[in-house]
């Protein structure tokens, strides 16, 4: 009886044990967690993250390759200024060219933010384990905006110009003299189109 007992117990953790296993395969390949997977770190250099976060994908020439596992700060004594650094997993066969472009995008118009990767040509000279490489930084919302204001103002500015009569626009619309003589100027090409080809000859 304690033997065919002892048999059951040790049969049904067998079955615990399995499915612990599997469970936590599971919770590794949802989180996409490269634990077994080889690779090698990276440091991107920013003046500006825009929000990117840890965990967040990394995509070379637009398809993903990796993840951002940390991000610091550090100072820059050359330039007098705060980076950002994002440093990032990739897989061993990524090759990653120095001249490559870094830039941190947005998936869709409000959407995640990741690392993307355009790469280079100068394949001789690739970013090497735990080397760094300058991202170009994203363009703030608020200069966006800024940039926005300035057209809608000067196109405000170029619009009352224009109904005051000013300018080239303005003139062509508003001044009687100018639409006459451009209207017969018009009339007198569709009753002698030849003039259109028609070339001056110069004097000696």
């Amino acid at each position: 009886m304690l033997f065919g007992r002892t048999k059951l117990e040790l049969k049904l953790g067998f079955f615990v044990f399995i499915g612990l296993v599997i469970l936590a395969i599971f919770v590794l390949s949802i989180g996409s967690v490269q634990t077994w997977a080889s690779g090698y770190r990276v440091n991107f250099v920013f003046n500006f993250a825009n929000g990117i976060k840890i965990g967040a994908p990394v995509r070379f020439a637009g398809i993903d390759c990796g993840e951002v596992r940390s991000i610091n700060f550090s100072f820059d004594n050359k330039e007098q200024e705060t980076k950002v650094n994002v440093i990032c997993w990739v897989k061993k066969e990524i090759k990653i060219p120095i001249d490559s472009t870094i830039w941190i995008n947005t998936l869709g118009l409000l959407g995640e933010k990741y690392v993307e990767i355009m790469p280079g040509e100068n394949y001789k000279s690739v970013l090497g384990e735990n080397q760094s490489l300058a991202g170009v930084d994203p363009l703030p919302m608020h200069e966006l905006v800024r940039s926005g204001k300035d057209i809608i103002d000067n196109l405000d500015a170029s619009i009352k110009k224009i109904i005051a009569g000013e300018g080239t626009v303005g003139k062509l619309l508003y001044e009687e003299r100018i639409y006459n003589e451009l209207e017969e100027m018009i009339i007198d090409l569709k009753k002698n189109p030849w003039k259109l080809f028609w070339k001056q000859k110069e004097k000696k």
